[in-house]
């Protein structure tokens, strides 16, 4: 496919996209998927929003009870852009890194990168120095703009190599008190359609994140085929979620969708599943994004009733149980929106709604989308046999500069590393995750990543991780550890490694569970076997 002439002056993400070859097939059957060859999507979602919604409907709520109108937020983030472009510099093409929890200002600064044609790398308010320099050393960022709050490992991050802008505080150089000194007059760069407008990070499975590019007319596309044809919603909808904006899930929920329509978006810095509840029942949300865990939560805890005025219940980043979607719907009303997507196709492609939901299944592949599952050899498997799930339509997986493009991408399909059975319906069922990533809670953790960090514990020998199935979060991380000689396998032993694994990486990702052994089951040539591991909480001993 030949692109068209960029208008990144830093051609950075040009020059690290996959071969050509290795591209997976891109359609766009549908006629909204049909983009103009110069496109901003941050120009689509704010100033053209602001144009035909008008500039005082409400654009995002907080908790609080403060919000902030689509002029508003379309005068701060000109500002961020033009604080970026004057004061420091940032030419189209420029990485710029985001740092914090769901709030205004990142959004302002997400929307203010794009506008000035940069591109923009959202992370884990959550993630550690040794996270975030690993990831700058990937994308290669001219700047970190960070919530205050979370300063301290961005600055140890960057070790002066690049800029640390933070935004919240009190001090004169703060992005806000910079930001005021600027007019928020500011036309956006004429930016392809297919220069590259954000890179997402995943949870890699081999320690190792991999780094998804999306393009400016990807980044709607999920808006006009998911949230148009599955959630249809209007300017009166008020949208409310968990994910955080550094998941493409939570970007698309929480910003994307909304903005593309018109509606307001209620944003929740951190909130346990019955908050969430209690704050979207009280900003008068209709659509709700959250995992399975949460909706069970809310249940157990007596609060459905807080759910019964949402028009669409959205379950997605892990599986939906059959009995989960049925508690719900007797308690609420409520039929969930089941779903799965992913970071490479950016959000959900196999879903359904109204009377197309069949309780127990995933859906079926979205407008805009094709679906099926793959045999080991790379056929269509036959009805109700499982398989690889595969996936083609208007986004799919580009890799920056990895290899482990060849893996995601055969024949044109994006296989994402999940394994489903289709039904001679048509209908998706979600078997099981073909590789060693643990979703707990709607987050993906790879579990190399926690392997690596509780290696760096002096007592620890070798350790293997694995996800174990758990009736609230759906799986949680549990690490079979291996201790050098003369280190107490105790209690205390346990609580000093989880809290080891906090401080070293994204305290989410730590082993809930740790069970210690006196050796890890390997094959004959000395390969870990993971599966042997998991069959331990089948009563099968472990090695």
């Amino acid at each position: 496919m030949e692109l068209s002439p960029s208008a990144h002056v830093d051609s950075f993400t040009r020059d690290h996209l996959p071969s050509p070859e290795l591209w997976p097939t891109l359609e766009f059957t549908l006629p909204e998927l049909q983009y103009p060859d110069r496109l901003n999507a941050a120009e689509v979602l704010i100033d053209q929003s602001v144009e035909k919604f008008g500039a005082q409907r409400t654009a995002l709520l907080a908790p609080d009870g403060t919000s902030l109108s689509y002029g508003q937020l379309l005068k701060r983030a000109n500002q961020v852009a033009q604080v970026l472009v004057e004061d420091y510099g940032l030419v189209p093409g420029n990485r710029v890194m985001l740092r914090g929890p769901n709030n205004a200002w990142l959004v302002a600064c997400w929307l203010g990168v794009i506008k000035a044609g940069g591109v923009v790398v959202t992370t884990m308010a959550a993630l550690r120095a040794a996270e975030i320099s690993k990831l700058a050393t990937l994308t290669g960022p001219v700047a970190l703009i960070t919530d205050y709050r979370f300063a301290e490992d961005a600055l140890k991050a960057s070790g002066g190599g690049y800029p640390v802008i933070s935004y919240g505080g009190t001090s004169r150089d703060d992005l806000a008190q910079q930001a005021a000194g600027k007019s928020g007059e500011f036309t956006a760069v004429a930016t392809a359609a297919d220069d590259v407008a954000l890179l997402g990070p995943t949870s890699g499975t081999t320690g190792v994140p991999k780094i998804t590019m999306h393009f400016h007319r990807d980044i709607l596309a999920n808006a006009d085929t998911f949230a148009r044809y599955i959630l249809e919603p209007t300017k009166d909808d008020v949208f409310a979620g968990s994910p955080p904006l550094a998941f493409t899930f939570g970007l698309g929920g929480l910003v994307v969708f909304p903005f593309r329509f018109g509606a307001s978006s209620l944003l929740t810095e951190r909130a346990t599943p019955v908050q969430l509840a209690e704050q979207s029942h009280a900003a008068g949300a209709t659509i709700l994004f959250t995992a399975p865990t949460a909706y069970r939560a809310i249940l157990k805890n007596g609060k459905a009733d807080l759910l019964r005025p949402l028009r669409v219940a959205v379950s997605a980043g892990e599986h939906l149980p059959a009995d989960t979607w049925h508690q719900v719907r007797e308690a609420t009303g409520l039929e969930l929106v089941n779903g799965i997507g992913s970071t490479e196709m950016l959000h959900v492609f196999v879903s359904a709604a109204g009377k197309d939901i069949k309780p127990g299944t995933t859906g079926k592949a979205i407008p805009g989308f094709r679906a099926t599952v793959l045999d080991t050899e790379g056929n269509e498997a036959a009805a109700n046999e499982p398989g690889r799930l595969a996936v083609i339509g208007p986004t799919g997986c580009r890799y920056l500069d990895d290899p482990r493009q060849r893996n995601y991408v055969e024949s044109g399909w994006n296989i994402t590393g999940d394994i489903f059975s289709r039904d001679e319906d048509g209908f998706f069922t979600y078997q099981a995750r073909s590789d060693n990533m643990i979703v707990s809670s709607g987050y993906n953790i790879g579990g190399p990543e926690v392997e690596q960090a509780l290696d760096q514990h002096p007592d620890v020998l070798e350790n293997a991780v694995v996800a174990r199935p758990d009736p609230n979060r759906g799986s949680i991380v549990c690490a079979f550890v291996v201790l050098v000689e003369g280190a107490e396998a105790d209690e205390a032993k346990a609580k000093e490694l989880q809290d080891f694994v906090k401080a070293t990486i994204a305290p989410y990702k730590y082993p809930r569970e740790i069970r210690f052994v006196t050796e890890l089951p390997r094959n004959p040539s000395g390969k870990l076997q993971h599966f042997k591991l998991r069959e331990a909480f089948n009563g099968s001993p472990v090695a």
